[in-house]
């Protein structure tokens, strides 16, 4: 698949509403002073990168705002039943015991027929879930009974029931075509599915998350819940093989009306929760190296990327113009002075004007006429370090680049294996670098290459000797790890899968314009009747804008643990979903979703304090006013949309990590200024990411981007992992050549098959099999027999061949039609 021919209708001319229109004139110096100011006042982000938010932050976004009178309704129904066998007392007066016995009447009511009493049932098991919240006076008590009921819920076998409650309402096809032919979907058409979705969400996601003081039983039912949802117990299949098929029926327009923000997020939570989350990827990875005798990791990634400092934003084009017109003022004023300080006329000073300046050239550090301002920018310690701060325009720059220092005096060689003082990675190399260094070398100096032999070994370094032996072992174990159990469960309808997600993603991003053939992604948030004022109009505005943060969030995070998952697994399986996520158009979309004033997307304000959970549940509910929903809150940043970003430029860096074909995209679809701007964002794992990306496309770049980006040059140097002979900076490097890159995906393509075909085919249905026609083929193969088998052959051959009539004349007789 060509990059030129991929369809991408919103690269360019977009402004940051993703509208096709340019703004001409003074609006282009407004829109840039604005964006000036902006990237100024922007401070250094507090945000600590992890798995998943708080608690209590990933249980208020299951809920949208249009949900909270249904807080009340679960009360009632729980009440109502419950008053008639408590005896007039509370739920948190009585024993585990009488606990346990109502747990088990509303398990046996969940089975009845009527499908009103089982909806009923099923609230007063959520209201269980979310902790009995009108029995509690503080969120912490809230938290607590939902943790303590929780546990007793799955103790009772109440999650079966549920996930059998959830696959009849995937196959009710009336509500289905009902959904499909309403004009209008809201809240009321998915009661059922949001109920049965929450109830699985709370114990999936409370049963999750360890605490300290967690009791003996329930780390034990948390293993067998963590097997139990990544085992093939659910009619064959994982239980995350289910929420796969509720997102693919959506997208394909067959069930509209289900809630893809709850089902996205249990989804989310449980691969999270079965296959293990960034510290639980680390440790498997040193686990793996162990068993394969290799060195260990040289550093963990996070870890490394916690104690990095955020770097300044690179200079908008608005920061450029004023400083150029500063340089230029402070060269006159001082070129003035100097002149009338001098007595007489030198031929000096009538050549010295004619001087070019050139920003390599060490001589403008002697230079009389420089501003001294400028000279303590570059001075100062903090924007040294920083290493992206102002990019100066190249026809007109002053000093940048400091004069090459003296070299420093030898030290003894123990010293040179030091790592460089300051660089936070250690360097690395491949395995294709080295045998390319090799080959090289002995073709230099002994003149010979091995070509295509695969049998002499001689000259070849001993990990090629133990890849060689591996490839000769023949067929590989397979272990049946989670991970494992859900791609086997993914392949027959893998595509389909990635491209739900991207359609969902696509539908939530901030820049998509709203289509008519477009999914609707807002059926479980809007409420029945719409908003008559002016405050229910900005409060349900606020409520669609989380609703899709949510959604780009869970999905993001989904995307990113199945491919680190499925690399660690095995590498191939990391491919193919690579492979698929590049076919849908993955990069773009990315590229798209970057395509936005970013600064505005990390510091939006949509929520609402006072409405989430369980501060609703708990606190009386003020007066809401027009004001106060404009203010919003008062954190600095949207932790969920700078999560959000990051995963996405993670996602960016996997697709495209030794992938020249697919580099080749980021620089056809000029994505440099797109994660330029994603600079501005003064957080240094985004701007990690970002680096890596620029970082792998700059040898295509040309020079003249090179010379005019040299501190973000510098900054690619500080931050970003060095490699053996990697040549990014210069552009020769044999990679940069144009080669044919499509025939680069069609070769992957060749290898993913062979290692499908040979690890998975032999799981297929017999009854799908080809017949083998050939006799010779048929007598060929070697059958098992029992030992004793040749002491009973001839009674075998009596009672299964001689003795069976054959009606030979039927083979002559046409078919039955």
């Amino acid at each position: 698949m060509q990059a030129e021919d991929m369809e991408v209708p919103f690269i360019n001319n977009l402004n940051d509403n993703g509208d096709r229109q340019r703004p001409k004139g003074k609006d282009v110096f407004k829109d840039q002073q604005k964006e000036s100011e902006s990237s100024m006042e922007s401070p250094n982000l507090e945000f600590e990168y992890g798995d998943t938010d708080t608690l209590t932050a990933e249980l208020s976004e299951l809920y949208s705002y249009t949900e909270e009178p249904e807080f009340a309704l679960n009360r009632d129904y729980f009440e109502e039943d419950f008053r008639t066998h408590s005896g007039g007392r509370r739920w948190t007066e009585l024993t585990v015991d009488e606990q346990r016995a109502y747990v088990m009447r509303l398990l046996d009511a969940l089975e009845v027929t009527d499908r009103d009493k089982r909806l009923k049932v099923a609230r007063a098991i959520l209201y269980l879930a979310q902790g009995v919240f009108d029995e509690c006076d503080t969120e912490g008590d809230v938290l607590h009974w939902s943790r303590h009921n929780v546990f007793l819920l799955y103790d009772m076998g109440i999650f079966t029931a549920l996930l059998e409650l959830l696959s009849m309402e995937i196959d009710n096809n009336q509500a289905c075509s009902s959904a499909v032919r309403k004009p209008a979907i809201s809240l009321a058409d998915s009661t059922e599915l949001r109920v049965l979705l929450s109830i699985m969400y709370l114990m999936v996601e409370t049963i999750r998350v360890q605490t300290e003081d967690d009791q003996p039983e329930w780390r034990a039912a948390r293993e067998a819940f963590k097997t139990e949802l990544g085992s093939p117990l659910y009619s064959g299949e994982p239980f995350a093989l289910l929420l796969f098929t509720m997102v693919t029926k959506f997208c394909s327009m067959n069930a509209p009306h289900f809630p893809m923000k709850k089902v996205l997020l249990l989804l989310w939570k449980t691969l999270l929760f079965t296959m293990g989350g960034f510290q639980e990827l680390q440790e498997m990875k040193v686990r793996s190296r162990e068993r394969l005798n290799l060195p260990p990791l040289p550093e963990d990634s996070i870890k490394v990327v916690r104690a990095m400092r955020a770097a300044s934003p690179p200079a908008t084009a608005m920061e450029l113009i004023e400083q150029q017109q500063q340089q230029k003022r402070g060269r006159r004023s001082r070129r003035s002075a100097f002149v009338d300080s001098l007595e007489g006329d030198s031929p000096f000073l009538k050549k010295q004007p004619l001087v070019k300046q050139d920003s390599l050239d060490t001589y403008n550090e002697r230079d009389p006429f420089k501003n001294d301002d400028a000279r303590d920018e570059e001075d100062d310690p903090e924007d040294t370090d920083s290493g992206i701060e102002g990019e100066v325009d190249p026809l007109d720059r002053d000093v940048i680049i400091q004069p090459t220092p003296p070299p420093p005096p030898l030290k003894p060689p123990t010293e040179r294996v030091n790592f460089p003082k300051g660089l936070p990675w250690a360097p690395k190399v491949r395995e294709k670098d080295i045998e390319h260094f090799l080959e090289t070398s002995r073709n230099k100096f002994i003149g010979f290459t091995l070509g295509n032999d695969t049998e002499t070994l001689v000259g070849l370094p001993r990990p090629i000797h133990e890849s060689v032996k591996t490839l000769k072992q023949g067929e590989e174990e397979v272990e049946e790890t989670p991970a494992e159990i859900l791609y086997v469960g993914m392949l027959p309808n893998l595509s389909q899968y990635v491209i739900a997600l991207l359609k969902l993603l696509l539908a939530a991003a901030p820049t998509s314009k709203a289509k008519t053939d477009s999914i609707n992604i807002l059926a479980d948030v809007l409420p029945e009747e719409m908003p008559i004022t002016v405050l229910q109009s900005m409060k349900l505005g606020i409520d669609v804008n989380r609703h899709k943060e949510i959604i780009v969030k869970a999905i993001s995070a989904l995307l990113l643990l199945l491919l680190k998952h499925f690399k660690l697994n095995h590498i191939y399986q990391f491919e193919i979903v690579s492979q698929h996520l590049v076919f849908a158009n993955c990069i773009p979309l990315i590229l798209k979703f970057f395509n936005q004033n970013i600064m505005s997307y990390i510091s939006a304000k949509n929520s609402i304090c006072v409405l989430d959970f369980p501060h609703c549940v708990v606190h009386e509910m003020p007066e809401l006013t027009a004001e106060s929903l404009e203010a919003g809150d008062a954190n600095q940043f949207c932790w969920r949309n700078l999560f959000s970003c990051i995963n996405l430029l993670r996602i960016l860096n996997k697709l495209t990590k030794w992938k020249h074909s697919r580099t080749m995209m980021l620089v056809v679809f000029k994505s440099a200024p797109i994660l330029k701007r994603a600079l501005k964002v003064k957080q240094a794992m985004m701007q990690l990411y970002v680096l890596k990306l620029l970082k792998i496309q700059t040898k295509y770049l040309g020079r003249q981007w090179r010379k005019s980006n040299m501190k973000t040059m510098s900054a690619i140097y500080q931050k970003v992992r060095h490699r053996l002979n990697d040549d990014w900076a210069y552009g020769n490097d044999i990679d940069a050549r144009p080669w044919d890159f499509q025939a680069e995906e069609c070769a992957l393509r060749e290898s993913i098959e062979r290692f499908s075909s040979r690890r998975y085919d032999r799981n297929k249905n017999g009854d799908f099999t080809p017949v083998d026609n050939c006799l010779q083929s048929v007598l060929g193969q070697r059958v098992e027999l029992p030992e004793d088998f040749h002491y009973s052959y001839e009674m075998w051959l009596e009672r299964e061949v001689f003795s069976q009539p054959i009606q030979w004349e039927g083979l002559l007789q046409d078919p039955k039609p």
